[in-house]
């Protein structure tokens, strides 16, 4: 990664000549006022086409140990990139078969090329290549780590309010083990770092679905069974990391719930169509009114609103 890569995988981001139509970006399902996500349950695709699932937030995305909700091959952005660009099912920025044109768009102006020849020195190329890998360490350098919990780690005593220290400990608690998916400073338990010998990969069934009394969950959005066909990964989904949940509803992997409180009911009911297959870390508990409204509180402290404005993250 250098200054110069990132700073043309900023242009690249916010640039709609990566669309067929010219008119959709990454940006379009990863805007900045909502931690880089889109606010739509299914993303739209530049013809229209509705993606089975949500767009994730790519805040932290660089410490991810697995890409999008349920691909237990995809750990690296330069790959990732390639999908919404050239996919076909769904359609979403629609350049399937499209590289010459796409490489054309991108070359046809002077303050473009200049950027790709100062990102890639050695050759200068405008290529397929050359910007998913610009996008990707424009990607990487999207991180959040300001919020209230972050400066109460760091001493400020004040930071979280007196509801939001009481979520905190139910947060962490073997009561409500939310913790146990939602780790680490990412607040997942799919991550990768310097720190971890090797990668921490994990997909979790968490009781939204049992169309067939068994777990099944809907034929076209299976999660994780959709490309092992294992009976055993039906349902299963990678834990989002919730750092500025507060800002990425609807939730879950098809937006089906709307509300931080709703969310929270969900889990203390160990799902809301539970069976044999789902995680047992949905044992289901108990919390007052005021308890849940602490936890959803603690939640809300997650929140970093400098992301939200950060003008290194901002279109160009």
């Amino acid at each position: 990664m250098t200054t110069a890569k990132v700073e043309l995988g900023r242009h690249l981001f916010y640039d709609t000549r990566l669309s067929i139509d010219e008119d959709m970006s990454c940006a379009s399902c990863h805007m900045q006022e909502l931690a880089f996500t889109d606010g739509k349950p299914f993303s739209i695709g530049t013809l229209g086409d509705p993606h089975p699932r949500g767009a994730m937030s790519i805040a932290n995305v660089a410490y991810a140990s697995r890409l999008t909700w349920a691909n237990p091959h995809l750990d690296m952005l330069e790959d990732q990139a390639l999908l919404p660009i050239f996919s076909d099912e769904p359609i979403e920025m629609g350049m399937g078969d499209r590289e010459a044109e796409l490489v054309a768009r991108l070359s046809s102006d002077r303050a473009t090329r200049s950027r790709y020849r100062e990102a890639f020195p050695e050759t200068g190329d405008v290529s397929v290549q050359h910007t998913v890998q610009a996008i990707a360490a424009f990607e990487r350098t999207i991180l959040s780590g300001g919020s209230a919990y972050d400066r109460m780690l760091t001493g400020d005593e004040t930071a979280l309010t007196a509801q939001q220290n009481v979520g905190m400990e139910l947060f962490f608690s073997e009561r409500t083990e939310c913790f146990h998916c939602h780790a680490g400073f990412t607040f997942s338990d799919s991550v990768d770092h310097a720190g971890t010998p090797t990668p921490e990969v994990a997909f979790h069934q968490t009781g939204l679905y049992n169309v067939d009394g068994k777990g099944a969950y809907p034929a076209t959005n299976t999660g994780l069974h959709e490309v092992t066909g294992k009976d055993e990964d039906m349902g299963k989904f990678r834990a989002p990391g919730l750092r500025n949940v507060a800002l990425t509803a609807p939730y879950m992997h098809d937006g089906s719930i709307e509300t931080l409180d709703e969310v929270v009911r969900h889990y203390e009911n160990g799902g809301r169509a539970r069976s044999e297959a789902t995680s047992e870390f949905l044992p289901g508990f108990i919390l007052t009114d005021e308890e849940r409204k602490a936890l959803v509180a603690f939640l809300e402290g997650l929140t970093d609103e400098q992301l939200l404005t950060d003008k290194r993250f901002s279109a160009p």
